[in-house]
């Protein structure tokens, strides 16, 4: 059939563009291919040899060596080939390379990427051209019709026309998408086979880029990333609005600096509750256990004997040394939170108890308890030298958002470089598979806890030395929501074995910031819940959709 625009190329006419650059560099890959026959790819293949001797239990200590040492001796030629050839190799993929610089584009590529687009252009004609025949053809067909139903059955056939028209062409723009993608990924596979897998940092990045504008999909990119283009907008139109009604910027290095410093503790609370909802889980006692961990971590930092009691009995810390003070503040927050997570923890992995339901009790039995030891009364501020020992400010910059950056760091390795980590993620995607395959659910489960009451710790204790004290049982109330929150927006999905510790960096800074922000802009504490509850809703909304849409 003949082409309906001259410049489409049929199959024929671009294997035929193609074939003097298979020709020339099929001819070097085949010069190439001889001189590893004897080098590198002898070098491969006794590696894979040794490793398996290594890995081979049935063989004696004597005998693996006795095998490992003819296998080094035959690998110490082969390299010796390889570093003859060495040279020779480099000079023909060189040679190749130039070819394929000066002929792949200008010969082949550039000439499939103008017919991909003029495969698109003619789909798109044929298309309106089918539209406007079929808008002709129902036109006349309903001029005869005088019954209701039968113009109703009409118009319900020319929707689905229109329907398969509009597959069509959507078909017919894919498949040129397809060619167009297949003629320029085929030169990154020549360079594939000369250099046996090694590209540049540059090469890496065109593929990749390459790969996301094949695979995108508008629908996905705006479920995956519309609640972040939603609140940088807001952000946006924040920083516009603040100088005209504050008179000062936003965005300034101190305000920057404030916000980092501020989510530096948040950071501890959200990685510690990311765990349980990658478990499909959450926590709802973060809040109640910052209030006991500050209350404890006060008390014993006090500066001075303590005013305020804990069951009618007044601590005197002050014979102790600062350092050591900071240091048993530390183990104690640590400790009371792990000891109420890992309670929570039990009754959930043990009694399949839904984590709401053992966090809740949690959160009541702490409030109650430190409450009730304490009066309700708040303890006064921790000594003066101990946040310049702990979280010194240098030149400006406030150092405890290391500590948070640490944490991350830590958190992250757990997640992605850890057996605990793989059954983490394992677990929360499908507990009873996670069974069946030898993975302990009551073990992941209980550590997930233990791991969340450490980060717990780390964070009360933390938020105490930033606020120099004033611990009390009310400290920390509703940042629970908070943790959980910047964890929903950050992509951790309560459906569960879905998130990134990077997802929930992201989270926790942009609710910092935009509470940070609505706060220097005089917006009112209450107005600000309202803010967090949409974007709450929107989030877990976005999940849901994206599970659905799995489903």
């Amino acid at each position: 059939m003949a082409n309906e625009n001259s410049n489409i190329l049929t199959a024929e006419q671009e294997m035929k563009l193609r074939q003097p650059i298979e020709d020339y560099v099929g001819k070097i890959q085949k010069k190439i291919d001889e001189l590893r026959v004897d080098g590198t790819d002898k070098i491969v293949e006794i590696q894979n040899v040794m490793d398996s001797i290594k890995r081979d239990r049935t063989l004696t200590k004597g005998e693996k060596e006795d095998r490992l040492a003819k296998c080094k001796t035959e690998l110490d030629k082969a390299k010796a080939v390889e570093a003859k050839n060495k040279d020779e190799v480099s000079k023909l993929i060189a040679d190749a390379e130039n070819y394929l610089k000066e002929h792949f584009d200008k010969d082949y590529y550039q000439a499939v990427k103008a017919s991909c687009a003029a495969e698109k252009a003619a789909a798109k004609a044929r298309h309106q051209q089918k539209v406007a025949e079929l808008e002709k053809e129902h036109k006349a067909a309903v001029a005869k019709l005088s019954d209701h139903q039968e113009i109703k059955d009409e118009n319900y056939v020319y929707k689905n026309r229109l329907f398969d028209a509009k597959m069509t062409m959507e078909k017919e723009f894919q498949a040129a998408k397809d060619r167009r993608h297949a003629a320029y990924s085929y030169k990154f596979h020549l360079i594939d086979l000369l250099r046996m897998s090694k590209f540049t940092f540059m090469e890496t990045r065109v593929q990749k880029w390459e790969n996301y504008k094949y695979t995108f999909n508008r629908r996905n990119f705006l479920l995956q990333n519309g609640l972040y283009i939603a609140i940088l907008l807001i952000f946006i139109a924040l920083c516009i609005i603040t100088p005209i009604v504050k008179g000062s910027p936003l965005l300034t290095y101190n305000n920057v600096l404030n916000i980092l410093q501020q989510a530096s503790p948040r950071m501890f609370l959200a990685l510690g509750v990311a765990a349980l909802i990658l478990l499909a889980g959450t926590d709802l006692s973060i809040g109640r256990m910052v209030g006991m961990g500050m209350t404890a971590a006060t008390i014993i930092m006090h500066q001075g004997i303590n005013t305020g009691g804990v069951f009618g009995h007044i601590f005197d810390f002050t014979g102790m040394p600062v350092i050591a003070r900071v240091i048993l503040a530390l183990v104690v927050c640590i400790v009371l939170c792990t000891f109420f997570t890992t309670i929570a923890g039990f009754f959930t992995a043990k009694f399949k108890m839904h984590p709401f339901i053992s966090t809740m009790a949690n959160m009541l039995v702490i409030f109650g308890i430190v409450t009730y030891a304490t009066k309700g009364v708040s303890f006064g501020a921790i000594e003066a030298t101990i946040p310049n020992m702990v979280i010194p400010k240098v030149n400006g910059f406030p150092t405890i958002i290391l500590w948070a950056v640490a944490a991350i760091a830590i958190v992250w390795f757990i997640w992605n470089k850890t057996t605990f980590g793989k059954n983490l993620y394992a677990v929360g995607g499908n507990p009873e598979a996670a069974s069946v395959s030898g993975i302990s659910v009551f073990g992941v489960t209980v550590g997930a806890f233990v791991m969340a009451g450490v980060l717990y710790g780390f964070g009360s204790w933390l938020e105490c030395i930033r606020m120099v004290g004033s611990g009390s049982a009310a400290y920390g109330q509703g940042w629970e929501m908070d943790a959980i929150a910047a964890c929903v927006v950050g992509g951790v999905s309560f459906t569960g074995g879905i998130g990134k510790i990077s997802g929930v960096v992201v989270g926790v800074f942009i609710f910092t910031a935009l509470t940070y922000s609505l706060t220097i802009l005089g917006i009112d504490t209450n107005l600000q819940f309202v803010f967090s509850g949409i974007i709450i809703l929107v989030a877990v909304t976005l999940d849901c959709l994206k599970y659905v849409q799995k489903k």
